[in-house]
């Protein structure tokens, strides 16, 4: 199961012929709201305003579940969010009908019903969220840093940037301080920490 936006290049690991099997892909509820706040931002937006409404009240429910058990969850998604995910699609597709096809609330509104199957995928299972937020907050640094890597110098340097960028951010979910981790890490190894032991200086062991 793979929680992704509307991205095309990922369909292809859904394909039931890719090594290893197909990928579930679940997508991002997020990225599709974020089409019609777009249009409703500049005013006078009604349909873009009511698919809003509409998306907001599915956001209300997960609010409510949150942290609740993967059943729990699906047993309310089950019964009070897959009610208003159904009606919302024939609501779409009607609107979809009034508008010129390649006005962009069209074009919002073709992203998800092209996509409702992995829009919906989420009211089945409890461990799948409603979005990718979760992802892109944690990953914002790395993108805000990105420039930054093109001066790496080599195909080499960029490797190693990846790799310091990797460790950090495992420091960051053990909830541990990089900075002081990556200081004592550096440290130990300067003074001879043996290689038999190297596990003991992962983030998950010092934050033991």
């Amino acid at each position: 199961m793979l929680q992704v936006d509307g991205y095309a290049a990922y369909d292809a690991l859904g394909d039931a012929k890719r090594d290893g099997g197909p990928v579930t892909l679940a997508l991002c509820w997020s990225h599709f709201r974020r089409r019609f706040y777009e249009i409703a931002k500049g005013g006078n937006a009604p349909i873009a305003s009511e698919a809003l409404a509409r998306i907001g009240a599915l956001y209300e429910i997960e609010a409510e579940i949150r942290g609740r058990s993967e059943d729990e969850r699906q047993t309310e998604r089950q019964s009070r969010t897959r009610p208003l995910v159904n009606a919302m699609r024939p609501w779409l597709e009607e609107q979809l009908k009034r508008l010129p096809g390649r006005s962009p609330l069209a074009e919002a509104i073709r992203y998800g019903v092209h996509r409702w199957e992995g829009l919906s995928r989420f009211l089945r299972d409890g461990r799948i969220e409603i979005d990718t937020n979760t992802v892109e907050r944690s990953i914002r640094p790395i993108a805000l840093s990105r420039k930054n890597a093109l001066f790496a110098g080599s195909d080499e340097g960029g490797a190693n940037w990846a790799i310091i960028a990797s460790l950090i951010e495992t420091a960051k979910l053990n909830s541990v301080n990089p900075h002081a981790w990556l200081t004592d890490t550096l440290t130990s190894l300067v003074n001879r920490w043996p290689n038999s032991r190297i596990d003991d200086l992962m983030p998950w062991a010092y934050a033991s």
